[in-house]
């Protein structure tokens, strides 16, 4: 498999970059999981009630589930994650989950209970989170263990080798509770640049790749593509998006956002970047899913609007058609992860369509890492183009709350409205579906209003898989729901 970026850590709870956790959904194990159609289903447990109302849960894990180094895994692993994941000094952005939990109590060498003050949407979900090993980590610093490069976990597969900038190879877990997986290793490959990857795809030294629109439809077409390959194309569960950091002095003004948001053609964005293979977006959630409010619809693009709008907030031409105010030209810069050449599409196409209504910005590529450690977790940046996994629960209390502009928090775009806080507190306190679909609804209307995002777009999935791999079976959750369950035919392995 390719790349496009290295892990920044191998302990699920301190990354929240798609490299890291691709590998990490491989090594460890959870309580609850998704099964194939998003039902939350029994995973590591053995038992799993749901009691007065949902405020109580009692769970017994399986017997004689191990660590890969053979060590039992037990509630007194469960029991330290937990006490990790409440500790104010683990740098996470996921401890609100394990915080809202009341009393945790362990009941035994395999059953723990837990107590909620009220109804809570996620109470199921906080137990889908992986558990750590207690035996390793215990007298480890965790922000600075040798184990975030060297994990132990219980998942499918175990970490063989990690060559750094190059890659990480995975192999099968002899131990691993469900039975060992078909397929022996597993190799992401470091591969900075989307191009470069599908070239190793068509030399045959890759076996499964993520595929831009252009060469879904133009690149990967003919008898030899279709013998040996097999492609899908669903609506993926992710948005991209410009985020926009409200310390900065451009960026305070909700009229300028607004402006900047007229002056966006998503549908030319989806067309010109994506070839059509993507839906515009207004919001945090997937067209389709209960929680999207069917009753807001993408801004419009309307550069006159845009210029009105950004009049109104003070900006005034100024030379070369730029604006200005109080002695400053209105000019920023777009950060983009390298390699990606799709948002570097984006990127461009934006440029243009800023420049259009008096805007001028700059495009700066950066590494991966160096993207995340020194813009984005410092939250030292203009703006920048990114996209997030959109979650099967409607609860981004972890991206939208005031809570999370802190240091190692996910809003790192630092927007901060009080009603918005008050909605997702109670939105994750309630497990009334009708209830929570009237907060979600509400909540989108103000981030809507706000742009404190300028959501583009819902790209379509295009995974292309060598066609000797069997066991692939489409379904709401993608594709790789399964993965340890594919495998190939011996005369077709080599």
């Amino acid at each position: 498999m390719g790349s496009i970026g290295e892990p920044s850590n191998l302990i699920p709870y301190l990354s929240s970059d798609s490299a890291s956790s691709q590998v990490t959904g491989l090594l460890y194990t959870s309580p609850l999981e998704y099964d194939k159609d998003f039902n939350i289903i029994k995973c590591a447990a053995d038992e799993w009630e749901v009691l007065e109302g949902g405020t109580f849960m009692r769970f017994k894990l399986k017997e004689g589930i191990k660590w890969q180094d053979g060590y039992p895994l037990t509630a007194d692993d469960v029991t330290f994650t937990y006490k990790l994941m409440t500790d104010p000094k683990t740098p996470t952005a996921y401890a609100a989950d394990f915080l809202n939990v009341k009393e945790y109590r362990q009941t035994g060498p395999l059953s723990f209970e837990v107590r909620y003050d009220a109804p809570y949407a996620r109470a199921a979900i906080t137990w889908m989170h992986p558990i750590l090993p207690k035996h390793v980590l215990e007298k480890e610093n965790i922000a600075s263990t040798k184990y975030a490069r060297d994990p132990v976990g219980s998942g499918p597969f175990k970490l063989k080798s990690w060559e750094s900038g190059t890659r990480i190879t995975l192999e099968a877990n002899e131990l691993y509770f469900k039975d060992r997986p078909y397929l022996d290793e597993v190799v992401y490959r470091i591969i900075p640049d989307g191009t470069t990857m599908f070239l190793e795809a068509r030399a045959g030294k890759l076996d499964f790749i993520g595929l831009s629109p252009q060469q879904y439809l133009r690149q990967t077409s003919g008898p030899k593509w279709d013998k040996e390959w097999n492609k899908y194309k669903y609506l993926a569960s992710a948005y991209t998006y410009l985020g926009m950091n409200m310390k900065s002095p451009f960026f305070k003004d909700k009229k300028v956002r607004q402006a900047l948001s007229y002056a966006i053609d998503r549908r030319g964005i989806v067309k010109g970047a994506l070839l059509g293979m993507g839906e515009p977006s207004f919001g945090p959630y997937k067209p389709g899913t209960w929680a999207y409010n069917g009753d807001l619809a993408p801004w419009p693009y309307d550069p006159e609007k845009a210029r009105a709008l950004l009049a109104e907030a003070g900006w005034k031409p100024g030379k070369d058609g730029v604006l200005e105010k109080d002695g400053y030209p209105f000019e920023f810069t777009i950060l983009v992860n390298q390699g990606n050449d799709e948002r570097i599409k984006v990127a461009v196409i934006l440029q243009q369509m800023f420049r259009a209504v008096g805007v001028k910005t700059a495009i700066r590529t950066v590494e991966w890492a160096a993207f995340l450690k020194e813009f984005v977790n410092t939250k030292k940046f203009d703006a920048l183009i990114l996209g997030w996994t959109i979650l099967d629960d409607p609860d981004i209390f972890d991206v939208w709350h005031s809570s999370a502009i802190s240091q190692n928090g996910l809003n790192f775009v630092s927007f901060h409205n009080s009603e918005v806080d008050a909605l997702l507190e109670k939105g994750r306190a309630s497990a009334d579906k009708a209830e929570r679909k009237k907060i979600y609804d509400r909540f989108q209307e103000i981030l809507h209003e706000e742009q404190p995002y300028l959501f583009l777009y819902v790209p379509y999935s295009l995974p292309m898989v060598q066609s000797r791999f069997k066991g692939i079976e489409p379904a709401p959750a993608g594709i790789t729901y399964n993965f340890d369950r594919w495998w190939v035919p011996r005369a077709l392995q080599h």
